[in-house]
């Protein structure tokens, strides 16, 4: 029984920490996953939306620290119920969604994993188990450091996972696991490939006047994207570097433009007052937030393949 434990514990530990890695260098993704599900269509729960950053970041923290706990053996009986209860969460979600069908991917394993609603469902199943395993044989869970080196792990963890988790929020996420990576071909992730949807299944972008020039954009070897997916939401003060680097762009060749979901109305104002000398096209607003998880960030693009993409904190790097 030890050695199955053993096993069923490294298993569980290595699954928590995955899955709380991928989504800690990604938070935002998380951020915007529970926004659908405090949507009206969905738990109806909206007044909970301004709060699904800091929801999203505590839980990431528990879930991946749960993790490590488990595999150092820090505190066992209290990691083990932890673990139940956040699984029990997680089931219900996973359970809600696949059978109402109302968020069809719950980014359980954020952008790195793609999972089917009921395939993650029937994981969680499968999960709980072996949670219920531990929680019944947790006195066969003992401190592979002892107590002492177990704690400082621990604690060691935590400031780390919590500098990765600030670090991202200021810049760009620091393993992009998304469609419009650098160096991914924005035209060959809209290929299909038999019956299968591709990665960039919903990238178009059409100008104020309602022309379609998302293929303008992709042919152009010179394009540089300052992406805003809601400029009421948008961090303003980013848009003093967008203007200095958008300025150098133009001088260089380069062709750009803002892209947002946003009213004409509303840009026309920021670019009075940022003096700003380039046009907006309108875009997808979650297609917005998949490009790049910055509020403005700044993208490059030649011929459609993205080279280059900058938070707005970070646009004084980008070079020509």
């Amino acid at each position: 029984m030890k050695a199955i434990v053993f096993i069923v514990r490294l298993f569980v530990a290595i699954t928590f920490i995955f899955s709380g890695f991928v989504k800690l260098v990604d938070p935002l993704g998380s951020a915007y996953k529970f926004q659908e599900y405090f949507g009206a269509d969905v738990l109806n729960l909206e007044f909970l939306i301004p709060y699904a950053l800091p929801f999203s970041i505590l839980l990431i923290l528990a879930e991946i620290m749960l993790g490590v706990m488990l595999l150092v053996g820090y505190f066992p009986k209290f990691t083990a119920w932890s673990l139940l209860g956040i699984m029990l969460v997680f089931l219900f979600l996973t359970w809600y969604s696949a059978y109402y069908d109302k968020v069809t991917d719950c980014g359980c394993f954020g952008d790195a994993v793609k999972l089917t609603a009921w395939g993650t469902f029937y994981k969680n199943i499968i999960l709980i188990a072996f949670v219920l395993l531990l929680v019944l044989k947790v006195k066969l869970i003992h401190p592979v450091f002892g107590l002492s080196a177990g704690k400082w792990i621990t604690f060691l963890s935590f400031s780390t996972f919590l500098y990765i988790t600030y670090h991202v929020l200021v810049h760009l996420p620091i393993i992009d696991f998304r469609p419009y990576a650098i160096g991914k071909s924005i035209p060959e992730g809209m290929e299909y490939i038999g019956e299968e949807e591709p990665p960039i299944h919903d990238f178009y972008l059409e100008s104020v006047d309602g022309e379609d020039l998302t293929d303008a954009v992709l042919a152009n070897d010179k394009i540089m994207l300052v992406v805003a997916y809601n400029l009421s939401k948008s961090d303003l003060q980013g848009f003093t570097g967008v203007k200095t680097v958008s300025d150098v762009a133009i001088n260089n060749g380069y062709t750009v433009y803002l892209l947002s979901s946003s009213m004409d109305e509303d840009y026309q104002k920021i670019k009075t007052d940022y003096d700003l000398n380039f046009e907006m096209l309108f875009g997808d607003e979650t297609m917005l937030k998949t490009i790049i998880r910055s509020n403005p960030g700044v993208l490059i693009l030649n011929k459609g393949t993205v080279t280059g993409k900058w938070s707005w904190s970070d646009a004084a790097k980008i070079t020509f």
